[in-house]
């Protein structure tokens, strides 16, 4: 598989986000993906997952406790088997009526056009703050 067509995977993946179509997502994704953000205190789908069906927990989390204000991501760059994807977001928690965002960086592992791994890094003091 070449790099673009790993970049097409994660587009795709992004567009199905943006659409609301999480079992688009899911499909994208291998049997045992490893799905990591930063351990965020107070904020219910921070951490690591295994699995698909644990991801699919991880979009119900999200969904439950925070809506997107924006969501773009910019720029793709890759090498190998990794796609990183650069981009900017802004949500509002639900149960606070707080907003929060910034820039962020996502690196995907993408084997045989599926992703089998994802690693968010993001201002976590800002979510820390919105949900407090």
């Amino acid at each position: 598989m070449s790099e673009q067509d790993s970049v097409a995977v994660v587009r795709r993946a992004y567009e199905d986000f943006k659409g609301g179509d999480i079992t688009g997502i899911l499909n994208s994704l291998t049997e045992e993906v490893d799905w990591r953000l930063p351990e965020i205190e107070g904020v219910p789908f921070s951490g690591a997952r295994r699995g698909r069906e644990s991801v699919g927990g991880f979009f119900t989390q999200l969904a439950d406790s925070q809506e997107t204000v924006s969501f773009e991501p910019r720029e793709f760059v890759a090498q190998g088997d990794k796609v990183v994807a650069l981009g900017t977001y802004r949500w509002r928690v639900k149960q606070t009526g707080r907003e929060y965002g910034g820039d962020w960086a996502h690196v995907f592992t993408v084997r045989d056009g599926k992703i089998a791994g994802f690693h968010e890094y993001m201002d976590s003091a800002a979510a820390v703050a919105a949900y407090a």
